[in-house]
C-alpha cells in the first residue's frame, strides 16, 4: 500500500514577556518538522531547521521558554533559505501538512509576505488542534501538552522546542488517524 505522508510542523519565534522592543517583530527562529505515514501509522522522519532572525533578537524570556539562545540561532539559515529547504528537502509544497492551531500557518504567511520569501507549503493544511477538539467533543481547544494528557500520550522532549513539539503533535495526529478521526483538513488559503 502506498504511504500517505504528511509534514507535521511546529515553529518557535522570537517573543517577549510583553510587547516587542521598538523596531523588532516576531520572527521564526526554529522549524520543527516530523513526517508521518498515515497508512502505516508511524513517524518516519524528524527534522529541525534553525533560522537566523533579521529584525529581532532572542530575549531572555524567549530563551527560558524555548531553550534557544541568540548565539544558537545566529548559526541558523536565513528565513528564505529555510523556506527553500522545506520545499526542496521535505516536499513541503506537495505534501499536506498539519500544525497545532493556525499560528504556524499564519506566521509563515506573515513572514513570507514581509520578506518576499517564497511560501513553502501547499494549500492542504490541517489544524490538528481543531480536529482533536471536534473528535473528543470538547468545548474548548486544549494546548498540545493537555491534549497529550487527554490522549494518554507522553510529552516527549522539551515543550516549546519546535522539533520536540512537532514530534508530539505527530503522535496526536497518528492517534487521531488510528481511531478514524483524522479528517485531514480542507484546502486553505496561504501564500502559495
Amino acid at each position: 500500500m502506498e504511504p500517505e505522508l504528511w509534514n507535521v510542523v511546529d515553529v518557535e519565534a522570537t517573543c517577549w514577556e510583553g510587547q516587542p522592543p521598538p523596531g523588532q517583530v516576531s520572527e521564526i527562529i526554529e522549524i520543527g518538522l516530523t513526517v508521518v505515514d498515515l497508512t502505516a501509522l508511524r513517524r518516519v522522519g524528524r527534522h529541525r531547521i534553525l533560522v537566523r532572525p533579521q529584525r529581532s533578537a532572542v530575549s531572555a524570556f524567549c530563551t527560558e521558554l524555548t531553550g534557544l539562545t541568540q548565539g544558537e540561532v545566529q548559526g541558523g539559515v536565513a528565513f528564505a533559505d529555510a523556506c527553500r529547504l522545506l520545499a526542496a528537502e521535505h516536499r513541503a509544497g506537495e505534501r499536506p501538512w498539519a500544525s497545532w492551531g493556525d499560528y504556524d500557518r499564519l506566521q509563515f504567511d506573515r513572514q513570507c509576505r514581509a520578506t518576499g520569501a517564497a511560501y513553502p507549503f501547499g494549500r492542504r493544511h490541517a489544524n490538528a488542534k481543531a480536529v482533536f477538539t471536534e473528535a473528543r467533543g470538547l468545548r474548548k481547544r486544549p494546548g498540545m501538552a493537555r491534549a497529550l494528557e487527554l490522549a494518554g500520550l507522553p510529552l516527549e522532549g522539551r515543550h516549546h522546542s519546535g522539533a520536540d513539539d512537532a514530534w508530539n503533535i505527530a503522535a496526536l495526529v497518528l492517534s487521531l488517524a488510528g481511531s478514524g478521526d483524522w479528517t485531514g483538513g480542507p484546502a486553505v488559503g496561504g501564500n502559495p
